[in-house]
């Protein structure tokens, strides 16, 4: 997908996906909401806000109270490319999101997601 597509997406077209994915494998859609919550500094209304503002990930990501220092933790591969590795800024931020939903899906617990360790 072209980059300009993946911005211009709505983040509320694109978190009923996050939740469904999180709740498949057992997961929460508070879950969900406290990973983003975490990466980028919006309190639970602000995001609900947010999703019913129906803001591009641009947006949504420029407008972000406090993206959270220890998301340069966030390592691996998702769609197969590094999240590390990615130059353009707002990609990563979206990819990392993408990363931590994926950890979420996958298992890991809060703790080793939100980086507490």
């Amino acid at each position: 997908m072209e980059k300009s597509k993946i911005y211009a997406m709505q983040i509320a077209r694109v978190y009923p996906h996050y939740v469904a994915k999180a709740e498949k494998k057992g997961r929460t859609k508070a879950e969900v909401d406290e990973i983003i919550r975490w990466l980028t500094g919006y309190s639970q209304d602000d995001l609900e806000k947010q999703l019913e503002s129906q803001d591009d990930f641009e947006t949504f990501f420029a407008k972000a109270p406090k993206l959270n220092p220890a998301r340069k933790l966030i390592k691996g591969v998702i769609c197969s490319v590094r999240v590390e590795d990615i130059a353009e800024p707002t990609m990563q931020e979206i990819r990392y999101l993408d990363k931590l939903i994926d950890e979420l899906a996958r298992g890991k617990t809060m703790e080793k997601i939100l980086r507490k360790q």
